[in-house]
């Protein structure tokens, strides 16, 4: 079930503008793509949007009511969300520590580990639940009826529209990777900037508040 044609086409626009303004879900996708490569990014993409259906059908439900509710449960899930972060910072930053003896291509993560990280990271973000019960009710005809549909439908189509600009940032980002790939310099810095990525998000989360 979905809104009148006009209101469809404002939202298609709106959700655009968001989503090719890098937020923190790019930077970490940049991140795991500079440090692993396009398919990691990809992977990535499709981690942190599948959080994202979990957000969706929150709002759907009204569950992201009680994080705007309950200063403990935000609180409670913030945190997790940003020591998540910290520890794929500092995992990141360590795992490279290795002297004179670090190959010429550093191993990639395991696919279903990217993929779990960017799922956990999105599941663990607050502030993503709050935007969707914000945004997506906005384009919501309330006298076409089945309101949690709409919601659900305008969620559907925001996620493939994310999927689309984020896996570009991905390959973008891995491409460039993959053509420096061979270079020790580049290779200390795409660990130390995904570790500095990871850990900067995680206090920028654990600062965040509900506003």
């Amino acid at each position: 079930m979905l809104p009148n044609l006009t209101l469809l086409g404002l939202f298609v626009l709106a959700s655009l503008a968001l989503l090719v303004t890098p937020g923190p879900a790019v930077l970490f996708i940049i991140a795991r793509s500079v440090e692993h490569g396009r398919a990691a990014g990809l992977v990535s993409v499709l981690g942190i949007h599948l959080g994202t259906s979990v957000h969706v059908a929150g709002a759907a439900l009204g569950l992201s009511a009680l994080l705007m509710s309950s200063a403990l449960a935000f609180a409670v899930v913030k945190y997790l969300g940003a020591a998540y972060l910290i520890w794929l910072g500092l995992r990141t930053l360590l795992s490279g520590d290795r002297g004179a003896d670090t190959p010429a291509a550093p191993p990639r993560a395991p696919l279903m580990r990217v993929f779990r990280d960017g799922f956990v990271v999105n599941l663990l973000n607050p502030k993503t639940a709050l935007f969707f019960l914000a945004f997506l009710p906005q384009f919501v005809d309330p006298a076409l009826g089945g309101v949690h549909w709409q919601i659900l439908t305008l969620g559907a189509i925001f996620m493939g529209l994310g999927i689309l600009s984020d896996g570009a940032y991905a390959l973008a980002a891995g491409s460039f990777a993959d053509w420096l790939r061979g270079n020790r310099r580049f290779q200390r810095f795409q660990r130390r900037f995904a570790g500095t990525a990871f850990i900067g998000l995680g206090l920028t989360a654990a600062l965040a508040g509900r506003k």
